[in-house]
């Protein structure tokens, strides 16, 4: 049963919850149909996820559901298998006798309903529930798989047997082929993924080996198992990269890739000798890069109208700055996606390629055969492409020829390694790139960390006078005030002392942080012509940003405070990340 477009939106503006001027900015910004006009509203934060289904469930007629609140019999959850749940967002979570209640993100999927219908033989009442319930209800999947975890690792670890330091290369490849080996890595393996992992990291130690998961940018330990087992796992891992089994005292880097319910990911694999044996670390890469837009990584208001119109223009260079894991290549790739039309040729040189994308034509370097980004740039410049994206510059020759190439008929994107937007211009001309070169092509520097972002359970407070003076020692106060007037987040006349931060609301039992998945604090950095005319006289970063700023740049941490008001992170979180 379809939902009348035109009846939700009178609805939504009928209820307070949108201005009609929303719906029409919304309206003019989604004209090309990438994106819905409900789904626009929802990643501009106008309104909420959880309220706009529940509107859609009143106009369809059927109950609404926070299944996320509530603790589902173990029983009754399973009677959907974790991987249909979560292909179809659907979890079962009440039973009373032949009748089976499910909670749906989508109402419309009838051959979902259909086919849990064949399969439990139960007769299934379909529920509407918002997106941030239905994450919360399948965790609840995981939290089961916990306990499977660690009794798998219990069991399979008692069956392993003790290897010695220097045992053969063929020796570990049989031990590496071995079911509780394989089980184990194998499990390892699919909770990292389950529990949005980036990063695996296994750390031999002189009594144990440890397992890290680094989750929305934290380090947490996962499990602690026994000594015996490191040399085993270490040479699955290996098996599955195919490197060097019998090679313990020189680094290697390799990488794999697995299939989990219909889910392809990657994992690029380092391990390096220590004094315990060899660590290893494992990069989580879901195959796709994630289908993200630019509202959804957290750009908003004139940044992201400065990007957009960036992406219109044919030639120039975008860059994209921060320290390593601030999701630079991840902006890049959305920005790739939204470029990524049948009638644009877009050619990368990457190390690695860490996301496949259909239609572009993605080159790996490799400096050990001595094919570097200036090697690979040079032969992209002859494969006849309209946008190049080039993974890093990292040195002059680098910097040179994409400066070449932009200059040459070419948009270029790339990433650099600073601080802040403004010292991206400094180090450029640290490499050797002339001023009246960058002034000629630079279009937008984009400078960017990553906070974690608030979850579902979280409480409103009000700063006090003496929190809101500590703040201003760091922040332009007054400047985020003007930004949230000037997007209406807050109504003309709210000054600090009226305006509700957030914070995770935590019981006394429970373990949850708080945090659900990061989100970009950025600046975005314009060439306009003051800027141009200081870079051409020398000037240094700071005046630059100063500039940057009188000509409407949020910083960073204004950027965070202003997402911190609309209730995407705290306080504490975006200080936290700024001053690392």
């Amino acid at each position: 049963m379809q939902i009348d477009q035109e009846k939700l939106k009178e609805f939504m503006v009928d209820s307070g919850l949108v201005t009609l001027d929303d719906i029409t900015e919304a309206e003019k910004k989604t004209t090309k149909g990438k994106t819905s006009v409900t789904d626009f509203l929802v990643s501009e934060g106008k309104i909420t996820d959880d309220d706009l289904k529940r509107l859609q469930a009143y106009l369809l007629g059927i109950p609404f559901m926070d299944v996320g609140s509530q603790k589902i019999e173990m029983d009754v959850l399973s009677i959907i298998p974790e991987p249909i749940a979560r292909k179809h967002n659907v979890v079962a979570y009440r039973k009373n006798g032949n009748d089976l209640e499910i909670a749906m993100l989508d109402t419309d999927d009838l051959n979902a309903v259909d086919f849990i219908k064949k399969k439990t033989g139960y007769r299934i009442l379909p529920r509407l529930t918002s997106t941030d319930s239905m994450k919360q209800a399948l965790l609840q999947y995981q939290k089961s798989l916990k306990a499977d975890f660690g009794d798998i690792i219990k069991k399979e670890t008692g069956a392993m047997k003790e290897l010695s330091v220097d045992v053969s290369g063929e020796d570990l490849k049989k031990v590496a082929e071995d079911v509780p080996v394989v089980r184990i890595v194998d499990t390892l393996l699919k909770h990292a993924i389950l529990q949005k992992a980036s990063d695996i990291h296994i750390e031999p130690q002189e009594e144990a080996l440890m397992v890290r998961y680094r989750v929305d940018g934290i380090l947490h330990d996962a499990m602690t198992l026994p000594k015996q087992s490191a040399l085993s796992i270490t040479a699955r891992i290996k098996v599955l990269s195919n490197l060097k089994l019998d090679e313990k005292r020189l680094p290697q880097d390799g990488r794999f890739k697995i299939d989990l319910d219909g889910e392809k990911v990657s994992f690029r694999v380092s391990i390096l000798p220590t004094y315990y044996g060899e660590k290893t670390v494992m990069r989580i890469l879901r195959e796709g890069g994630g289908h993200f837009t630019l509202e959804s990584l957290g750009f908003h208001g004139e940044a992201l109208d400065l990007l957009h119109d960036s992406l219109r223009q044919k030639t120039g260079l975008i860059l994209t700055t921060g320290p390593t894991g601030s999701g630079k290549s991840t902006t890049l790739y959305t920005l790739l996606e939204i470029l990524n039309t049948p009638d644009v040729n877009i050619s990368t040189i990457e190390d690695p390629v860490e996301y496949q994308m259909p239609r572009v034509n993605q080159t790996q370097v490799k400096p050990d055969i001595g094919f570097t980004f200036s090697d690979g740039l040079r032969s992209l410049v002859r494969q006849d492409p309209d946008v190049i994206m080039v993974g890093e510059i990292r040195d002059g020759e680098t910097a040179g020829l994409a400066i070449n190439a932009a200059l040459t008929g070419h948009l270029v994107l790339s990433t650099l390694h600073t601080n802040s937007a403004a010292g991206a211009v400094p180090r450029l001309m640290d490499m050797g790139v002339e001023p009246f070169l960058l002034v000629s092509t630079l279009r937008v520097i984009i400078a960017q960390r990553l906070v974690r972002r608030l979850g579902k359970k979280r409480e409103k407070y009000n700063l006090s006078k003496a929190g809101i003076d500590s703040l201003k020692k760091n922040v332009d106060m007054d400047r985020v005030l003007k930004a949230l007037r000037d997007e209406k987040i807050i109504k003309p006349k709210d000054d600090w002392k009226d305006i509700d931060f957030y914070r995770p609301a935590k019981g006394k039992d429970d373990k949850d942080d708080g945090y659900d998945g990061r989100l970009v604090i950025d600046e975005v950095l314009k060439m306009s012509e003051s800027i141009r005319e200081l870079i051409i006289s020398g000037a240094t970063a700071e005046k630059i940003e100063k500039q940057a700023k009188s000509e409407g740049m949020l910083s960073m941490m204004e950027d965070g405070i202003f997402k911190a008001v609309q209730g995407f992170t705290t306080i504490e979180e975006v200080l936290r990340v700024i001053s690392e």
